[in-house]
């Protein structure tokens, strides 16, 4: 199952970003940027900011998710957001002999795929962790003059390597992910869009509620394009705006700030 923990931000991160804010537009010095900022002079700034379409002060704030439970798929898309920071489990240095999976909820809707996808998944860690290689692998090196324990720890990481390249993509991992709200923000325009696959899309509304409480001015016109403008997706929009309008502002009172 998909989790998902906001473990770290910029302290008072709309605040940061009104005082870079305040700097671009003022000829305050750097020891007068905090005086003065209270609450509704941050939020004007951020809604000027936001008005003016200028984007590079909310760069300085960032959110460090703790992330779960998603497939090796998710991985392969997020890692396309390049203006982010990763920390990913290793399939190197992590023996998965009892890898768990990620099920596609259509999968799951059908008894018969879902039986045949499971068989699929079951039969893997044998077929990874029975092969001989990694003995074979251990006498190899022994005979070289390596020490035993040395030759087997070689052998079991070499064993590992190999064995990455029969893993599914449907193996879980788990990760550290960092970006600044700037590429929230964009990371949100896209893949909270009802076209995103629906493992990411189920992870980006997941951040989005948990960073809007901390910083809902940054925010506030986040989530897929239709929130704030017309829907950028032409023929292949989904039809549901007013349906997805709702979702986000019940996500906002929820958050009740």
């Amino acid at each position: 199952m998909m989790t998902v923990r906001l473990i770290a931000h910029t302290p008072e991160p709309e605040k940061v970003v009104a005082a870079a804010a305040k700097l671009c537009y003022s000829d305050a010095h750097i020891e007068d940027l905090l005086d003065g900022l209270t609450e509704e002079k941050t939020a004007k700034f951020l809604t000027m900011l936001s008005d003016l379409g200028h984007a590079s002060p909310i760069e300085h704030a960032s959110f460090t998710f703790g992330i779960e439970g998603v497939s090796r798929t998710l991985l392969a898309q997020i890692t396309r957001h390049r203006i982010a920071s990763f920390s990913v489990q290793s399939q190197r240095y992590v023996r998965l002999d009892d890898f768990r999976y990620v099920v596609p909820p259509e999968i799951e809707a059908i008894p018969e795929a879902k039986a045949a996808f499971l068989a699929s998944m079951e039969e893997t860690p044998g077929a990874i962790w029975t092969w001989p290689t990694s003995w074979k692998r251990a006498a190899r090196l022994m005979a070289e003059g390596m020490p035993e324990k040395q030759a087997r720890a070689k052998a079991g990481k070499q064993a590992n390597e190999d064995a990455r390249f029969v893993l599914p993509n449907a193996c879980e991992t788990k990760m550290v992910v960092t970006m600044n709200a700037r590429s929230l923000q964009n990371f949100f325009h896209l893949r909270c869009c009802s076209r995103a696959q629906w493992e990411i899309r189920q992870l980006a509304e997941e951040m989005f509620r948990l960073v809007y409480p901390v910083a809902p001015h940054i925010f506030a016109k986040s989530g897929p394009a239709c929130v704030s403008g017309p829907c950028p997706e032409g023929k292949m929009c989904c039809g549901k705006t007013a349906e997805v309008r709702a979702k986000y502002a019940a996500y906002k009172e929820e958050a009740g700030v």
